[in-house]
């Protein structure tokens, strides 16, 4: 006889997912979100969860912002849907608002439901007014699961695997990733290695004058959480100015004032000529946009791309009262500091294990790369240490080419006693036996 665990709520929702839910949508924990609130997610047996995933970099003003949950009900009660029939007031009000918080040169937005297709929208335009058929991308990107994104996405073979044949004209060039460079240590060697690259690719794959775009994370995400050494995305921009070519700047998942600044490229202090923005946007509703300038929009002709749901009224409200949230808590100011303590202290729990090998990262998106003995990269020790944490009933997620990194995620408004609190399960959790 098969004994069931009759106090465990979870169980028949679990059940009903293995008949009925598609298997190719993979989660990270057996675990049924009844509801959520700030740092937690409490499942359908009461137990709390501190949230160190929030939704892949979604929820940074936290589970359910009173104001994001107030804006989306007043929505609900006024306009739920237009689709592209008519205007609606929220989105314009969201478009001059993205447009006041994006770099300044970029006065143009469009808005679509997730980030892949916003990656799709801005390969379009890049294409479509350079004229030019090809992008180049880099090493250990994600930018999405479409079909176009998929090309453009080299953070796992697992993502491209038995889907050939992709979209063509894609370059892949060599991201500055130091960690596992050769020249680990000499950051200015990283970066020459990463341009004499691009070089090479001028010289022996596609011309200069056919490229359309470069599209670069600022900071990898699926990839491993390794952000471009300071200063890549700046030579990055002057090779795009000597041949005509875009600059695509895919900030979907450091967005919203998650690495210390609204937008990750602020560091840098250059102007893409579009921007990529998903995740963080709206508080958990679905949304994404680019934004680019109006000299390069004006020549994109009116229904050459578009969409049914995006930008729809409910999410962009939300959108809405996220960015303020964003503003009156302070929140990037507080994932600077607050990232920069816990970096501080995981670097000093680094100092004695034989199994960290790093730890990087801007504001509140932190990266722990694990080792093996022989200083390999190591799958199944991350593996260990996110189950650990489970455990100890906190969320964590993996990432990397390899699997091998823990990426740190939490609200941007997350307490100092959970942020300790956080940080007491993870060194527990790290000290592998």
């Amino acid at each position: 006889m098969v004994m069931t665990d009759t106090t465990n709520k979870n169980l028949s929702y679990l059940a009903m997912d293995d008949e009925y839910v598609n298997p190719v949508l993979a989660r990270s924990a057996r675990i049924v979100a009844h509801k959520a609130k700030g740092s937690y997610i409490y499942d359908r047996n009461g137990d709390a969860y501190l949230d160190l995933s929030t939704g892949i970099a979604v929820n940074n003003v936290g589970h359910c912002h009173p104001k994001v949950v107030e804006a989306v009900k007043k929505q609900c009660e006024e306009l739920i849907h237009t689709s592209v029939v008519v205007h609606h007031e929220r989105y314009i009000e969201l478009a001059k608002k993205v447009v006041e918080i994006t770099p300044k040169t970029l006065n143009s937005a469009f808005f679509a439901n997730s980030g892949a297709e916003a990656v799709e929208g801005a390969v379009k335009l890049a294409r479509y007014v350079t004229g030019r058929p090809a992008v180049i991308n880099f090493r250990g990107s994600f930018h999405g699961r479409t079909f176009m994104t998929m090309a453009l996405t080299t953070s796992k073979l697992y993502y491209r695997e038995n889907y050939e044949p992709l979209p063509g004209a894609i370059h892949t060039a060599l991201f500055p990733y130091e960690y596992r460079s050769h020249y680990k240590g000499d950051t200015k060697k990283v970066i020459q290695e990463s341009l004499e690259y691009i070089d090479m690719l001028f010289h022996q794959f596609i011309n200069p004058a056919q490229v359309a775009a470069f599209i670069i994370e600022p900071i990898l995400g699926e990839g491993g959480y390794v952000p471009a050494p300071e200063g890549f995305i700046k030579e990055l921009r002057k090779i795009a100015d000597e041949h005509g070519i875009m600059l695509i700047i895919d900030e979907v998942q450091t967005g919203f004032a998650r690495t210390g600044k609204m937008f990750c490229i602020e560091y840098e202090g250059i102007e893409p000529d579009i921007l990529v923005m998903a995740k963080g946007i709206a508080g958990g509703m679905p949304l994404s946009g680019f934004v680019s300038r109006r000299d390069i929009t004006n020549k994109w002709p009116a229904g050459r791309h578009g969409t049914t749901f995006g930008g729809n009224p409910v999410s962009c409200a939300a959108a809405l009262a996220t960015i303020d949230v964003i503003q009156e808590e302070k929140l990037a100011e507080r994932s600077a500091k607050m990232g920069a303590d816990i970096m501080k202290r995981l670097k000093k729990f680094q100092e004695s294990s034989k199994h960290l090998g790093d730890v990087r990262g801007k504001g509140l998106m932190i990266g722990l790369e694990f080792n093996d003995e022989k200083g390999a990269p190591s799958k199944e020790i991350a593996d260990q240490v996110a189950a650990k944490c489970l455990e100890q009933k906190m969320i964590v997620l993996t990432c990397g080419q390899q699997g091998q990194v823990i990426r740190l995620i939490p609200p941007l408004n997350i307490s100092d006693a959970d942020a300790e609190k956080a940080c007491d399960i993870l060194e527990k959790a790290m000290k592998l036996k």
